[in-house]
């Protein structure tokens, strides 16, 4: 069986392939390391980056060459809420 390390931060997101945070719907998007070292180094980047991240590096066994199904996280992803308040924002038309 082989193990793989993924990162989980602490709103249950996990660092997906295009390096951003995802919340685990489609496991082929979440990023998975064969080294803790590997993983463990990207933790120091973004917590560098972002000094309230809190990330936990999870080692996972894989199921035929793929992550198991992950808990799905229901909070709302970094980004989508400002995309979701400009979106629904009432249209302004200049009145001259």
């Amino acid at each position: 069986m082989e193990r793989h390390f993924i990162l989980k931060n602490q709103d249950g997101h996990y660092w997906g392939r295009a390096k951003e945070w995802v919340d685990g719907a489609d496991r082929a998007r979440v990023a998975s390391y064969k080294h803790r070292d590997e993983a463990s180094n990207l933790v120091f980047e973004l917590s560098s980056k972002d000094f309230g991240l809190r990330v936990d590096v999870l080692e996972i066994a894989l199921k035929d060459g793929k992550l198991p199904k992950l808990t799905v996280s229901q909070i709302a992803l970094p980004g989508l809420e400002d995309d979701e308040e400009e979106n629904s924002e009432p249209a302004v038309e200049n009145p001259v």
